[in-house]
């Protein structure tokens, strides 16, 4: 009797509970703590549309972080009695810090670009269906990347590899990109109906359903482009 106690416990559903809530909690501080340079700068800056390159360059660190709170959340237990979240969260800094800012830089690069047309654009001369335009492409180019984070985070492909793939899945699983963007849209209501800070502390369950809604591109990509 006491051996079957001794090899149930850690599984039940209050343990499996529990398991989550603590590899959430765990994923968030590290994440925000990777990532806490460049948010103490973002609150440092005004809100003109002048700084968004120095924004920019304030959220360079977020992608590493995002990357690896990704891979701890993918290969987490939910084992009370197997608990590791913060030695998968340095492991997947570890392995794909670089992968991701290779990803991440140039995205953060582009949607600046676009950010800065868009806040200057009665100076361009162009007529509103260009604004319209930009915007979409600007919403296309974040769900890109949100395939890349997930798939940067899990494999390791070559940089252009993964760009390609995450092109790729963009249309060939069009419930997972509708998913991404459910969540980008939430993220967005929450930043504009109450703080900004809101998206950076739900980090951890946001990504966590990212990876859920992500699950065809992920085994599609395990079965169809991995060896």
């Amino acid at each position: 009797m006491s051996t079957a106690r001794t090899a149930g416990f850690g599984t039940g559903v209050l343990s499996r509970a529990a398991a989550l809530v603590h590899t959430l909690l765990t994923v968030e501080a590290l994440l925000l703590l990777a990532s806490a340079p460049g948010l103490a700068g973002l609150l440092l800056l005004a809100p003109d549309p002048a700084n968004l390159p120095l924004a920019a360059l304030c959220l360079l660190p977020l992608g590493p972080a995002l990357s690896a709170a990704v891979y701890a959340l993918h290969h987490r237990s939910a084992d009370l009695t197997e608990l590791h979240p913060a030695r998968a969260y340095a492991r997947g800094w570890r392995l794909g810090a670089l992968p991701a800012l290779r990803l991440w830089a140039p995205l953060l690069a582009w949607l600046t670009v676009i950010a800065f047309t868009l806040t200057h654009f009665g100076a361009t001369g162009l007529p509103g269906w260009w604004a319209a335009l930009l915007a979409l492409v600007g919403a296309g180019s974040l769900l890109w990347g949100a395939h890349a984070l997930v798939l940067t985070s899990l494999f390791t492909f070559r940089a252009r590899d993964t760009a390609r793939l995450a092109a790729y899945f963009l249309l060939r699983h069009p419930r997972a990109t509708l998913g991404a963007a459910s969540l980008l849209l939430l993220a967005a209501a929450l930043t504009a109906l109450l703080t900004e800070a809101l998206p950076a502390l739900l980090a951890a369950p946001l990504l966590l359903s990212l990876l859920h809604s992500s699950r065809p591109v992920i085994d599609e990509t395990w079965e169809e482009f991995t060896a």
